[in-house]
């Protein structure tokens, strides 16, 4: 007799539907050890293993999950867009946590998901650093803010500083000059010698950027003085950003140590791909996970959500858009990686960037969102070869490849 467990988890309890042939037991356990403890009485009431099947809800669900794998149940676990889908394709009329749990079963024995692939320990950490590598840009994106808008009472124009991009260096500059009178109370030659003190900059730099700091100290009119709170702001908001930027480089440090302890050359031989930083190489590593658990490179399309969508109705059947139905983070550090890839081809050939390049060319419109994922495609593809036949990035045999593909 055929036995699926669906749970449907939220964040203090989790209502459980036993399907049992074509009878159902319905009960709802608590979140914690007690109620792990009567779900795994429910299960162990069964000679065999039941199927159980439920959705991915964050850090609600990585408890039961941890459940599962301690006690050496397996379980298929849903993308919560995916799971709604299904169910509305005429299960579910009336939502509730007793009918998404019956409904979650009744998924399970109409389209067999396959159980979750388990990985090491390795990995699990991995991607715990590497979404809190993701929440770490997500706070430096709104302290660069916060700090341009204490900046606009005290000091605007030290924003021109450098041209480029700014950094540790620039951050370390406001944290010291957050207000314009405080350039002004300092003589040439003390700016010069602190600004020394800083990584990368010799006396010529030093001196360039201190004769145009102290341009723009004298272009300001500031709002506030010197004595006034938009200035300690702007001192906090700039050591934030060096105290973000600092941790984040131990991360991706502490990644790289830990990517390189697996038993294979997984890292390397995705920093061989042109365009391939390491700090993007290993959060793809830590993103993707083990992709030896995949049978194709399309299963890996699907796991990110870049698999195109069916529309099928009587005669009409027409692709959609992509999923986005699974990994957001891996599908965000891809698309980006192929604007790297086309960046390091002017130097370092990539028939990524080829086939980018082309297609770009020769399409009428400027939808090129559209080609950028059907570059991801390939990428994908590359990233799945390198990995499986264990070897570097090379461009005559992707080439080569490419060719004896578009003949067959």
């Amino acid at each position: 007799m055929q036995v699926t467990f669906g749970i449907d988890v939220s964040k203090s309890h989790s209502t459980v539907c036993e399907l049992i042939g074509e009878s159902k037991n319905e009960l709802t356990i608590t979140n914690d050890r007690p109620g792990f403890i009567q779900l795994l009485h429910e299960l162990a009431a069964f000679s065999k293993h039941p199927q159980i099947i439920f959705e991915a809800t964050g850090v609600y669900s990585r408890r039961l999950q941890a459940f599962l794998e301690d006690y050496g149940y397996e379980y298929v676990i849903l993308n919560p867009l995916k799971a709604k889908k299904e169910m509305d394709m005429g299960l579910r009329h009336n939502k509730t946590d007793k009918t998404d749990a019956y409904h979650l079963a009744l998924i399970q024995r109409l389209y067999c998901h396959p159980v979750n692939q388990s990985e090491s320990q390795t990995y699990k950490q991995l991607n715990a650093l590497s979404r809190f590598y993701d929440q770490l840009t997500s706070d430096l994106v709104i302290a660069k803010n916060r700090l341009h808008q204490a900046l606009q009472s005290t000091f605007p124009e030290i924003e021109n500083l450098f041209s480029i991009a700014r950094g540790k260096n620039y951050w370390q500059i406001v944290a010291r000059y957050p207000h314009c009178d405080l350039v002004r109370k300092d003589d040439k030659k003390q700016i010069i010698n602190w600004l020394m003190k800083l990584k990368g900059i010799a006396f010529n730099h030093a001196q360039r950027t201190t004769d145009k700091l102290i341009e723009l100290a004298h272009l300001a009119y500031p709002v506030v003085s010197c004595s006034d709170i938009e200035v300690q702001q702007a001192q906090y908001y700039a050591q934030r950003l060096l105290n973000l930027s600092n941790k984040r480089e131990s991360i991706i440090t502490k990644m790289v140590k830990l990517a390189k302890t697996l038993p294979n050359h997984d890292l390397e031989n995705l920093e061989s791909i042109p365009g391939f930083a390491q700090t993007t190489a290993v959060r793809v590593l830590a993103e993707l996970g083990d992709l030896r658990r995949f049978s194709n490179p399309n299963k890996i399309n699907a796991f990110i959500g870049i698999d195109p969508g069916r529309y099928q109705s009587g005669e009409t059947d027409s692709n959609l858009s992509i999923t986005k139905h699974g990994n957001a983070v891996a599908r965000k550090l891809l698309y980006r990686a192929i604007g790297q890839i086309d960046n390091a081809a002017k130097t370092n050939p990539c028939h990524i960037a080829d086939y980018y390049e082309s297609k770009k060319l020769s399409s009428q419109t400027k939808r090129f969102k559209k080609i950028a994922i059907a570059s991801i495609h390939k990428l994908i593809r590359t990233i799945y070869a390198l990995i499986i036949n264990d070897q570097p990035y090379n461009y005559n045999v992707a080439t080569h490849n490419q060719k004896d593909f578009s003949r067959n």
